[in-house]
């Protein structure tokens, strides 16, 4: 972060900003009106924004328009900060906390200090320690911290209303860590809740007691921050000596925080709590949900999966956000002919469709979409999950549960029996399985569901070895898609860039494809955390079954002659639906090739 050139400017004479001489030096800038800062200062006398507030973020509270902008946007905080920056000897800085040592830092000045002085410790280092100022001009502090901690001291601008934030919940937690690890508190006992889905509402203490707040504190602000964060899941993982915070994002571990083991031990049982988990059952893995609102007030749901390990139980939370698990398709990834397979599979009245690919390909968004668009009211719409991923008020969901004897099998056995219009089972893993789907489908139902392969051609093969006659396959297999998920580049970073011969020729192995003259390139910016990604978007490969196809289908089916024969008539490989969204400038294809399966072309 270098410094930028201090423009001159009248701002900070007298130290700490005013309203008034910021209104007046974006009044001389050209970026507010005249009037605009007028009515800023009327709302502020008639008690519209608190005075103790910063100038800046009273100014971005008014939501004014930016006078050199050419499309006349309002004048944000950040764009406020950014100028303010340009106005300072400091370089601007857009906090990320997933790059915050918070034990670190929040030992290099007390909260107090920080909070009278507008500061926010970013990193601290032997040599220097890097803080975020929204006071770029009142800097008396800096040189006396510097002799107390006989280090260099670094400054950036930052968002007056982030430091505030991150002071609040930085300190805070860390607090509530060190409280929670002197008392070495723990969950009190597990109450007997015999609803399958309980609203938790972060903030209130539920079955903890009192002494017990600073645990729920840490464990409200790790869930809400996780939403925050886009992460899909929360890994809780303990250590000899400290436990490690990591959140998933985009598919890549991120870390978020180190915390000693007896808190670590703690949050587990919090969790466990909320997760309606057996809190004194160590030994044994166990499975549960949270149903709970992110900050947004959006109703979020997790899945918590608990798992012994040589330190203690390790926790992981995967995070389904309803906006994200039922989405329109063309949000996932399809292509518009992608789109018309798709439909073209599910819209009919019976047969087995089927989603493969290996965990954490989205094939659960991809079934929950498709069954939101199909549940209507005049449908019956019934599903037999393990776990039930997502509550669905268009749905009715059955949870399998093996210490009863109810798989897959005698769900869809049951489900046949409730009048169903259409069935989706979670997984067919076993020939039973297989059987039950094939006989709803055989009695008029459309059934849809996973498997576990490669592409699109191999589900055949694995319902095949299962033990499914070949005949029954033929009459009742509608269709088949294969997918996987793979990181988007930054629309706010992405650079326009070559594509390099060799990577392209692996990617398009085995299909006669034009290399394209223009690609994109991740390149990283604020908004992505440096990553060059942000979020990520599916990739498919449509096998519809046509009369042809299935006259292939036999005892001793040729798999090779059958993939040649799809894609004639159409089926897209994997590798060309990966290639397309390079070409669009989706992705890149360094990513492509690395969720891709490595035989996955067949030779031209």
């Amino acid at each position: 972060m270098v410094a930028s050139a201090h423009t001159q400017s009248t701002l900070g004479r007298r130290g700490r900003l005013g309203l008034d001489e910021v209104l007046a030096e974006l009044v001389r800038d050209g970026l507010l009106a005249a009037g605009d800062a007028g009515q800023v200062r009327m709302g502020v006398r008639r008690g519209r924004s608190p005075l103790e507030m910063h100038p800046l973020a009273i100014i971005a509270e008014a939501k004014l328009a930016n006078r050199r902008d050419p499309e006349q946007r309002r004048l944000g905080i950040e764009s406020l900060t950014e100028w303010l920056a340009g106005k300072s000897p400091y370089a601007y800085c857009k906090i990320d906390p997933m790059k915050i040592d918070a034990p670190t830092v929040t030992r290099v000045v007390s909260h107090t200090y920080a909070l009278r002085h507008r500061i926010l410790p970013l990193a601290s280092g032997p040599e220097s320690v890097l803080f975020a100022t929204c006071e770029p001009f009142e800097c008396g502090w800096a040189a006396d911290l510097a002799q107390m901690l006989r280090r260099e001291l670094r400054l950036v601008v930052a968002n007056p209303l982030d430091i505030q934030r991150y002071l609040t919940e930085l300190y805070g937690v860390q607090r509530s860590i060190q409280l929670a690890h002197d008392a070495k508190g723990s969950a009190g006992p597990v109450s007997a809740i015999l609803n399958f889905e309980q609203l938790v509402e972060l903030g209130k203490g539920g079955e903890l007691g009192a002494d017990d707040r600073h645990v729920v504190h840490i464990v409200d602000w790790l869930l809400q921050y996780a939403f925050e964060q886009r992460a899909s899941d929360i890994h809780l993982e303990p250590r000899r000596d400290e436990g490690q915070m990591r959140f998933r994002i985009d598919g890549v571990m991120q870390p978020v925080m180190a915390i000693p083991a007896p808190v670590m031990s703690a949050v587990t049982a919090r969790i466990k709590i909320l997760g309606r988990l057996d809190v004194a059952e160590k030994r044994r893995p166990q499975d549960g949900r949270i149903k709970t609102r992110s900050a947004s007030g959006r109703e979020v749901e997790l899945r918590i999966s608990t798992m012994p390990t040589a330190f203690g139980e390790k926790v992981v939370a995967r995070i389904f956000d309803p906006e994200i698990a039922a989405q329109d398709f063309s949000r996932l990834g399809f292509s518009e002919s992608e789109q018309a397979a798709w439909r073209h599979m599910f819209q009919r009245p019976n047969g087995i469709v089927l989603v493969t690919g290996p965990t954490g390909s989205g094939k659960t968004t991809t079934l929950y979409s498709t069954l939101k668009h199909l549940a209507r009211p005049e449908l019956n719409v019934c599903t037999v999950e393990d776990p039930i991923e997502m509550i669905a008020p268009e749905f009715n969901q059955m949870q399998v549960q093996p210490s009863i004897d109810l798989d897959f099998a005698t769900g869809v056995r049951t489900l046949m029996r409730q009048d169903p219009d259409i069935i989706m089972v979670g997984e067919i893993r076993d020939l039973e399985t297989a059987h039950m789907a094939i006989q709803a489908s055989l009695t008029g139902h459309l059934v849809l569901s996973s498997l576990h392969t490669n592409d699109a051609p191999s589900a055949i093969t694995r319902l095949l070895d299962l033990g499914v006659p070949h005949y029954l396959i033929q009459s009742t297999l509608a269709g088949v898609t294969a997918q996987r998920l793979v990181r988007t580049l930054c629309p706010h970073c992405k650079t326009p860039s070559t594509q390099d011969p060799v990577t392209w020729h692996a990617l398009t192995h085995g299909f006669e494809l034009p290399m394209p003259d223009r690609v994109f390139a991740p390149a990283g910016c604020l908004e992505c955390r440096k990553t060059g990604f942000l979020g990520r978007t599916g990739i498919y490969e449509m096998l519809r079954m046509s009369p042809a196809l299935r006259s292939l289908l036999g005892p001793q089916t040729n798999m090779e002659h059958f993939t040649r024969l799809a894609r004639e008539e159409g089926m897209q490989p994997l590798r060309l639906s990966a290639a397309a969204q390079v070409v669009r400038g989706i992705t890149t294809v360094e990513e492509a090739l690395s969720v891709l399966p490595p035989d996955d072309a067949l030779s031209a």
